[in-house]
């Protein structure tokens, strides 16, 4: 892959994205971001977490 990192833009918002061992890496909160119309992304991803058990598994 000649560009490891590049930005993809999905409905005028840009999502960030990075190659890494063969396969496409997205920020989870540029995708909520252009998915929701919530001013917070990362408050609204920590809440899917707490409300889901089995969503939060595996995050740091």
């Amino acid at each position: 892959m000649d560009n490891e990192k590049a930005l993809v833009v999905f409905q005028g918002k840009g999502i960030r994205r990075a190659w890494f061992n063969d396969e496409w890496w997205f920020v989870a909160t540029d995708i909520v971001a252009a998915l929701t119309d919530t001013p917070d992304p990362s408050g609204y991803l920590k809440d899917m977490r707490r409300r889901d058990e089995g969503f939060s598994q595996g995050w740091g």
